[in-house]
């Protein structure tokens, strides 16, 4: 039988043959010659004292034989019956390759462009201010997370096989690093041609894409199964998977319409923190590290008077990017290529937000996504009022200056394009956001100091950290509790956040179509 152990060596020395063939025979209680292959299950980083790699490692005998993973295969369902699946991001794209696997065909709508248009509307979006409400970060091939660091750990293990996701990743071009990395990562620069790769299989194997497909209307028919509308277009089956992502007001309206049910869900809100990366990485390496060594991030949770504050999305080596998906809002995200070698290092600091946070105007299903919409109309409004030179202009602080209520004189250099204007950030975030925020940026000192500095810069806002609405369904089936055939999926629907969690939510949705 094999053995697992662990084995650390030193980030940038390439491992000893010898010395892991030595710890693997200790492991088995054998001699080194009578060891047989060595497998990597886990890498991760260790900056304790020495710069290390800790493995987590596989040990056979001579003559056995590693058990490997291997993708189930796509079937032909150029004939089959037909699934209708809204929503191209994470959630949707799995789901359809579940089905490929299971021979149903998968009708993929989805409301933007391909990711190779979308990028030209993202492009203009940046330098123009230009907000195409159907072709942004959020919406498009790919959903909002093809254009991020690409971040694939998830604390979700029991949704599922996270291998399942891992290993079709690298069928599509992934590195497969991402399948012993402890923190695996892909890349904004490399995710779109993956995105790509994943349509190119769906549509081979007899799979259907319809982009520029916004969904209008949804109705139930006489004999159970659904028409879609799509403007002038209609599309019909008996199932639907409804992976619409975390941003999709029009799809909950429609729901709130024909009276079927949804509910406020709590999400998060914050700012989107920006230090200079050196910094990050002189922190987590504690003054030790070198060019070779990975590019640092950080995590951190924090409790504030009942809310977690915590990190989210930390993009390391990144830049920061508009998110916006209609005129008169200003929304921030981060996202990093696969080498994450900008000058800077940003995270989502975010505190979590409740239905009983938010008293009136605020009320019913759609309580915190309107509360959610006022934050960043507010955004918009102050930076245009006060000068800005850019549409998506953020309004933003110097981090201690945020913490004791003094508006920036000035602010340091920022990766976000459209630019940052100085403004009173601890006014314009909601009292209950900012008041946990100015507590928790010098408690995260204790923990990595010299993070709270007036280096950081803090731009809001950050909004868009999960889907402030949930359609129910029954746990069991995962149909809509209104709807039998109707499967809420992913991020959109309440029930994912990221690209891992919402990829196996994508996988059981399909596995129960």
């Amino acid at each position: 039988m094999p053995k697992e152990f662990d084995f650390a060596w030193k980030i940038g020395k390439e491992l000893p043959d010898a010395a892991v063939r030595e710890a693997a025979a200790r492991a088995l209680g054998i001699k080194p010659d009578a060891v047989g292959q060595v497998k990597i299950l886990r890498r991760s980083v260790d900056a304790r004292q020495d710069i290390l790699y800790r493995y987590r490692m596989q040990a056979f005998r001579a003559g056995e034989t590693p058990e490997e993973y291997s993708v189930p295969p796509y079937q032909d369902v150029s004939g089959s019956r037909p699934v209708i699946i809204v929503g191209a991001g994470p959630a949707g794209m799995f789901a359809a390759l579940k089905l490929l696997q299971r021979g149903l065909k998968p009708i993929i709508l989805e409301r933007g462009k391909d990711v190779e248009r979308r990028k030209v509307d993202m492009a203009r979006l940046s330098v123009q201010g230009t907000v195409d409400p159907d072709s942004n970060y959020c919406y498009g091939e790919g959903g909002a997370g093809a254009f991020s660091d690409g971040k694939l750990y998830t604390r979700s293990t029991k949704r599922g096989d996270v291998r399942e996701v891992l290993h079709q990743l690298v069928v599509f071009g992934a590195s497969e690093d991402i399948l012993i990395d402890a923190h695996p990562h892909i890349g904004t620069d490399r995710l779109p041609e993956i995105v790509k790769n994943i349509r190119r299989c769906i549509e081979d194997h007899g799979g259907e894409y319809h982009f520029d497909s916004r969904v209008t209307d949804i109705e139930k028919l006489s004999d159970g199964s659904f028409r879609l509308s799509c403007g002038e277009r209609f599309f019909e089956a008996s199932k639907v998977i409804l992976a619409s992502g975390h941003s999709a007001r029009d799809i909950y309206e429609i729901f709130a319409r024909r009276g079927w049910a949804l509910e406020a869900k709590g999400f998060a809100m914050g700012v989107r923190v920006e230090h200079p990366q050196w910094l990050i990485n002189q922190i987590r390496y504690h003054g030790k590290y070198q060019s070779f060594m990975p590019t640092a991030e950080y995590s951190f949770v924090q409790q504030v008077d009942d809310r977690g504050v915590f990190s989210f999305c930390m993009c390391p080596g990144g830049i920061l990017v508009p998110s916006s998906t209609q005129d008169g809002t200003v929304v921030l995200n981060g996202m990093s290529n696969a080498g994450r070698n900008s000058k800077w290092a940003n995270a989502g600091v975010v505190v979590q937000i409740e239905p009983s946070d938010v008293g009136a105007p605020y009320s019913g299903p759609f309580a915190l996504m309107d509360f959610q919409q006022d934050v960043e109309r507010a955004m918009y409004r102050w930076a245009r009022e006060n000068g800005a030179r850019h549409p998506l202009s953020a309004p933003a602080q110097r981090m201690k200056d945020f913490c004791r209520g003094i508006v920036s004189k000035d602010l340091p250099k920022t990766s976000y394009h459209p630019g940052a204007i100085s403004a009173p950030l601890h006014e314009l975030l909601p009292e209950h956001v900012s008041r946990r925020l100015r507590r928790a940026f010098p408690q995260v000192d204790r923990q990595m100091h010299g993070y709270y500095t007036n280096d950081a810069l803090l731009l809001g806002v950050e909004s868009r950290t999960s889907s402030p609405v949930r359609l129910p369904r029954d746990p069991e089936t995962l149909e809509h509790l209104d709807l039998p055939g109707l499967y809420p999926c992913g991020e959109g629907a309440g029930y994912a956040g990221g690209i891992v969690s919402s990829a196996l939510d994508g996988i059981n949705c399909a596995e129960k179509c």
